[in-house]
């Protein structure tokens, strides 16, 4: 059996490099930016600001969303994360 790859079929060199955002993925985050920024008369803050206090579900999704991409550790003293798993006996 033959294990070299036959033409066209070597998929290790096509598509967008590990990392590269979708350019449709780019533009509706830029979009969703501007109109915020709208939203807020030039002040994305003031605006988001007013989401959080008027519709807090939704913005604390947001914030899910935006929080993991934020934090960072420092190699000197790297992040701990624990996770408890707790059983409990359902009531009878």
């Amino acid at each position: 059996m033959n294990d070299a790859p036959k033409v066209g079929l070597d998929r290790s060199k096509t598509g967008r490099k590990k990392g590269t955002p979708n350019k449709t993925t780019k533009l509706l985050k830029e979009a969703i930016l501007k109109a915020a920024e709208n939203a807020g008369d030039g002040d994305m803050v003031e605006y988001l600001t007013v989401q959080a206090r008027t519709n807090p579900g939704p913005f604390m999704a947001l914030l899910g969303k935006v929080l993991p991409m934020q934090i960072s550790g420092d190699p000197e003293n790297p992040l701990q994360t624990v996770t408890r798993i707790e059983l409990v006996a359902p009531e009878t």
